[in-house]
């Protein structure tokens, strides 16, 4: 059984508020490279490591409200998304060799006891990467958010906030490839330049210089809204509200406005939804996974087809893992936020 120097991410304590540099650091265990004995468990490297709101929310004490997940737990590696391979298994459905993706923990090796969130990827000819993200969690995300919930019809008028992101990004091409009209916020004007000029979107905006987000939407809106992609909730929703169309439908994916505060904003114009006859409906994509050959059988030709274009931000080596969380969780990212195990 040989013994391997092994890189972690580990979180110092629970996260109040955004991470700071002194919550998460670096340090080299020693690990076994055994699958115990009549264990199902998974021995992998990590090659991927993905950067998402969820990831900080496992950082949280409050994760252990959320079904699924492990939390992660202060003086461990933390927990979250990543690409792996298999180095040894004793699970009947993997093995050497297979390459996977799902939760696995920030280190470069990972023992894996639970398999209830991986899957085995069978399409790698694409960017590996791409896993975390656009064929991962976040694409998934997408696809149910906006076909699933959303039920869209051609020409329908689409709003996406936070649209830069691992999720925002793919709704607003699968839009524009319905025929939609699309429009997406964003936090810098990098980020607005590439929502129109690199993912097609009709128009975008920097929500942080617009005083008065009703006239923002009313402005790139004057028909109003059909359908809205909510990952931000707060201010943006209750002014969303205000400008969406009768029949209109609302995916409520997540709500990072509000995930640092104590208080929690309130929303005021509610009422919109009975005027207007508005469904908005909140989700939870471990429902859905079993919709993933599906959504692969939808997006991998667009893919290869050059029809869908992702935009990655990625930080070379586990080492500099720390640096790439604060980084996101600031806002600095452009593009899916992930992070390079091994420098390439």
């Amino acid at each position: 059984m040989a013994e391997f120097g092994n890189k972690q991410v580990i979180l110092r304590d629970y996260l109040s508020g955004p991470p700071k540099e002194s919550d998460i650091y670096v340090r080299t265990d020693t690990t076994r490279l055994k699958v115990p004995q009549g264990s199902k468990a998974l021995l992998v490297n990590n090659l991927y490591l993905s950067c998402e709101p969820l990831l900080l929310f496992l950082m949280k004490k409050g994760a252990q409200q959320l079904p699924g997940y492990t939390f992660s737990t202060p003086g461990s590696p933390i927990i979250g998304y990543g690409v792996s391979k298999v180095l040894e298994s004793g699970h009947p459905d993997f093995k050497e060799g297979d390459l996977v993706w799902g939760i696995t923990q920030w280190e470069e090796y990972s023992l894996i006891r639970s398999t209830d969130i991986l899957f085995k990827i069978h399409h790698s000819d694409v960017p590996l990467s791409y896993y975390t993200g656009l064929l991962g969690m976040p694409g998934m995300t997408a696809y149910v958010g906006f076909y699933e919930i959303c039920s869209p019809k051609r020409e329908e008028y689409v709003f996406i906030s936070s649209a830069p992101g691992g999720v925002g990004q793919l709704v607003g091409q699968l839009a524009k490839l319905m025929g939609c009209y699309v429009v997406g916020s964003a936090g810098s004007k990098e980020k607005v330049d590439m929502l129109t000029k690199k993912l097609g979107f009709d128009e975008a905006f920097n929500y942080k210089d617009e005083h008065d987000l009703d006239a923002a939407l009313k402005k790139y809106f004057p028909q109003g809204i059909d359908i809205y992609f909510d990952n931000v909730g707060g201010k943006m929703l209750d002014a969303v509200l205000l400008n969406m169309r009768l029949g209109g439908r609302i995916a409520l994916c997540g709500m990072i406005s509000q995930y640092d505060l104590d208080r929690h904003e309130g929303i005021h114009n509610l009422t919109q939804l009975i005027y207007k006859q508005i469904r908005a409906e909140g989700f939870y994509v471990n429902n859905y996974f079993h919709l993933y050959h599906k959504f692969l059988d939808t997006l991998v030709p667009y893919v290869k087809e050059g029809k869908i274009t992702y935009v990655e931000d990625i930080t070379e080596g586990i080492e500099n893992g720390p640096a790439a969380v604060l980084r996101y969780s600031s806002g600095f990212n452009v593009g899916k936020s992930l992070v390079a195990v091994a420098p390439s």
